[in-house]
């Protein structure tokens, strides 16, 4: 599973990142998380307002940071 969270560093970028590594260990899922800071990868997602959420290519969530729960059931399980 590839992930990936748009955005530059914010505080709400780093929660994210947080509750996604709570997640993927609850629902023991290997994934590979890059942290893209890129405006330019950024927009070309259509991501106006960080963080951004991207799993598989698939844009999941944009401008909020997901609680654990929330997370899991965008990761399918």
């Amino acid at each position: 599973m590839e992930i990936m969270i748009l955005g530059t560093g914010c505080s709400k970028c780093e929660k994210l990142e947080k509750n996604l590594e709570v997640a993927l260990k609850e629902l023991s899922i290997d994934a590979n998380i890059e942290k893209v800071d890129n405006l330019a990868v950024i927009v070309s997602y259509g991501v106006m307002s960080t963080p951004g959420l991207v799993i598989d290519g698939e844009v999941k969530s944009i401008g909020k940071v997901p609680n654990v729960k929330e997370l899991k059931k965008m990761l399918g399980k």
